[in-house]
């Protein structure tokens, strides 16, 4: 095993069909980009990061499976200084979505809170066609140990 150069970017992208079972497909990508990142570039990835990831893709990819026809792209990219994960969904419908304000009352779409919950970092952009999504997770076991 040897440690990563800085000079080419890992990363793994997939074409879903937006259809059944893309949000298990998305979620065995995720957890196998990164157990692949661990073991072949011995880049430190803790289980709950794998965990996380998977979850912020699941959450991400039904977001775009539920509100946008035809396919989804998922981009799985290291980051920062090898201690990020970027999970990027691009899906063909334009409108950005927001998170709801807090209601414990209200049943479902909880997603885009549950992802900003998690993440370091979250964008919603635009494209020429539909937007893309942008969460970026740390990789270290307790993202918030340093900062208490």
């Amino acid at each position: 095993m040897t440690p990563h150069s800085h000079d080419a970017p890992l990363g793994a992208a997939v074409a879903l069909d937006g259809q059944g079972a893309c949000i298990a497909e998305a979620r065995h990508m995720a957890a196998g980009f990164l157990t692949r990142m661990r073991a072949e570039h011995g880049i430190s990835v803790s289980q709950r990061a794998v965990e996380v990831t998977q979850l912020v893709v699941s959450e991400l990819v039904t977001n775009a499976q539920k509100y946008a026809a035809g396919p989804i792209l998922l981009d799985l990219r290291i980051a920062g200084d090898l201690d990020l994960v970027e999970v990027q969904v691009w899906d063909s419908d334009p409108v950005l979505p927001v998170a709801r304000a807090a209601d414990a009352g209200r049943v479902g779409q909880h997603g885009l809170e549950i992802v900003m919950a998690v993440c370091q970092g979250f964008e919603a952009l635009r494209e020429p066609v539909g937007k893309r999504l942008t969460a970026r997770l740390a990789l270290a076991e307790d993202p918030l140990a340093g900062s208490r």
